[in-house]
């Protein structure tokens, strides 16, 4: 009778054994089969490619020479050369403020309006 309790009881041991496996791949199969897929994912690889393509214009913005506007006489100087100009020009700080506030003025003029043809 031992030897038939111990055939049972392996049995009960493999049966609860093998349903746990089985749950265990049930859970992971729904798991699977219901996580959706990450939000934007797509979305963020388009974002660092146009975050990288930003930073490269900007650093070739910042370390060259460029006119912004030619006819009001605006340029675009990098940031060492502007430096080299500010300190050598506000040796002379009253020169310098009025020099700075027309040129701000100059930049920000508004350009006339056309006149209707109706006036």
């Amino acid at each position: 009778m031992s030897t038939e309790r111990k055939t049972s009881a392996g049995f009960y041991i493999v049966a609860i054994i093998g349903a746990f496996l089985i749950m265990a791949l049930l859970v992971r199969s729904v798991i699977e089969r219901t996580t959706p897929a990450p939000v934007g994912q797509e979305r963020t690889a388009e974002r660092v490619k146009l975050s990288a393509e930003l930073k490269a214009e900007n650093a070739l913005a910042l370390e060259t020479c460029d006119w912004v506007d030619k006819a009001k006489g605006i340029v675009r100087l990098p940031v060492s050369e502007a430096m080299k100009l500010t300190v050598q020009e506000w040796k002379n700080p009253a020169a310098a403020r009025s020099n700075l506030i027309a040129r701000v003025e100059k930049a920000t003029a508004k350009v006339p309006e056309k006149p209707s043809e109706f006036e």
